[in-house]
């Protein structure tokens, strides 16, 4: 089950999720839309031959700030990280990050497979924007970028991404964090 604009609204005044900025204007009848923000995460390129996830081998990552009134144009085939201008989160709801369809008409992916916010993250989401068009695409700090949509949970969960999380302190890391490890929780 998702929210509808109703109870998404519901749900940020009584504390449930959290979005900031909230803007009343961003909602669609079941998401709320989200900014882009202006900070970015480039690959360099030359750092290594070859990315190897399992043997933790990744290339340097350099960051970018722009401003506001600024744009960064993201070439074809290129993947980079970008994240929200929103910051959100929730201990109770699963939150889901997805596509503008107007932008993934023009080719312009903004998540590869990590759409799901654990509960109990509360972040400015990183974006894996990617060009799959064959010329370039402007981005620009401020534009809508993606949608958000929230599920609540049944029952709340024996652990929240606060405890689990890799990248439960600090979103803004650019690769993979090392996972940590925790012991699970016994049932009582």
């Amino acid at each position: 089950m998702f929210l509808s604009d109703v109870d998404i609204i519901k749900a940020v005044k009584a504390g449930e999720i959290v979005l900031k900025p909230f803007d009343e204007s961003r909602l669609q009848p079941a998401s709320y839309d989200i900014l882009l923000g202006n900070t970015f995460f480039i690959t360099e390129s030359h750092s290594s031959s070859f990315i190897d996830p399992v043997k933790k081998i990744y290339p340097k990552m350099r960051e970018i700030k722009i401003k506001d009134n600024e744009e960064y144009v993201l070439h074809p085939g290129v993947s980079i990280l970008g994240y929200s201008k929103d910051f959100f989160g929730s201990d109770s709801h699963l939150i889901e990050v997805n596509g503008k369809s107007s932008l993934a008409r023009i080719g312009l992916l903004v998540h590869n497979s990590a759409a799901l916010i654990n509960p109990g993250h509360f972040l400015n989401v990183a974006l894996e924007l990617c060009n799959l068009n064959n010329v370039p695409i402007v981005l620009h700090p401020n534009m809508p970028v993606a949608q958000l949509t929230f599920s609540p949970l049944s029952t709340p969960p024996r652990q929240n991404y606060k405890e689990v999380g890799r990248y439960s302190k600090d979103n803004f890391k650019g690769y993979v964090e090392a996972k940590k490890k925790v012991a699970a929780k016994k049932k009582k």
